[in-house]
């Protein structure tokens, strides 16, 4: 049944992304994730609500809640880079970086939890790695690295979307930090967890990611910019939490019942449904590299199942 979960958990991950993307057009994406998180909050209680499991608060250990706390302000810290670099970089591109949370994740999963690792794992591990570097246009490094040894060949005039996807070292850092803090996500959520109910571990630690997300908000005094937002844009900021919130319960469900080293890839999987909808809404193409890349990835995932 957590199989289940887990693909459920990628396709509810892919089709946030592209909801996102289009909540933050003109809207600030520090402000876009407190704004989702709040439906992501009520979307998690009220499982918690319909599921009757809210009296087991109290008996949650000490130890159990400092690893949902730990893993609550891992998850804020992933979703601000993450919804950053994708409100400037390439959707797939961003997501194939993101993919490589996985690479460390199974090795934490292997160092810290004590978990097995087969002669699968370890290729699907290798496979995910080099698919996402190929997923992953060296272009925009070359142009980075081209502009700083000869300025003279830039040229004198570039479009707005030009000059935001040629900063790539900015969105391309915060998507790797997205990486790392989803990667210490995912093992501290694990932790977290033990004998706590995966619905009312998920509606605890998302408690932590609102008040995160709006102390960043209002630390970089942003309030203002929210009677800002386009009504379209809301509506799209919403659904993206709301499809945040079903990939979060169908996610920490499997994780409660299975491996992480196996829960984390078929979670990734959610690139599958990010590269789709990006190329149908944003008609964003994949090169013959990425693509190649694309399914490397997915044979390495596949592969990690056996």
């Amino acid at each position: 049944m957590w199989i289940l979960y887990a693909f459920g958990s990628a396709f509810f991950a892919g089709v946030t992304a592209i909801l996102a993307k289009l909540g933050i057009r003109k809207t600030d994406s520090t402000v876009a994730t407190a704004i989702r998180t709040i439906v992501v909050l009520l979307f998690t209680w009220l499982i918690v609500l319909i599921t009757h499991v809210g009296d087991q608060i109290s008996s949650i250990s000490p130890k159990s809640l400092l690893f949902l706390i730990l893993s609550g302000l891992a998850t804020g810290a992933s979703w601000l880079c993450y919804f950053h670099a994708l409100s400037t970089g390439p959707v797939a591109q961003v997501a194939a970086v993101d993919k490589l949370s996985v690479v460390l994740t199974i090795l934490l999963s292997f160092l810290l939890l004590h978990e097995t690792v087969s002669v699968c794992k370890i290729l699907g591990t290798i496979m995910i790695a080099l698919g996402t570097w190929m997923m992953l246009d060296p272009d925009p490094f070359a142009k980075y690295f081209q502009r700083k040894k000869n300025p003279q060949s830039a040229p004198a005039a570039r479009s707005k979307k030009e000059a935001s996807h040629s900063s790539s070292k900015s969105w391309l850092l915060y998507a790797a930090a997205s990486a790392v803090f989803a990667s210490l996500t995912s093992i501290l959520g694990k932790v977290g967890i033990e004998n706590v109910d995966s619905n009312l571990g998920t509606a605890l630690r998302t408690i932590v990611v609102l008040i995160m997300a709006w102390v960043m908000v209002f630390v970089t005094k942003k309030q203002d910019t929210i009677r800002k937002i386009p009504p379209k844009e809301l509506l799209f900021i919403c659904l993206s939490g709301a499809a945040t919130g079903a990939s979060w319960l169908c996610f920490y469900a499997a994780l409660q019942q299975g491996e992480a080293s196996i829960v984390i890839p078929i979670d990734k999987l959610s690139i599958l449904v990010t590269v789709l909808f990006s190329w149908i809404v944003f008609h964003e193409h994949l090169s013959k590299k990425a693509l190649a890349g694309l399914l490397v990835l997915t044979a390495g995932t596949l592969i990690m199942l056996l």
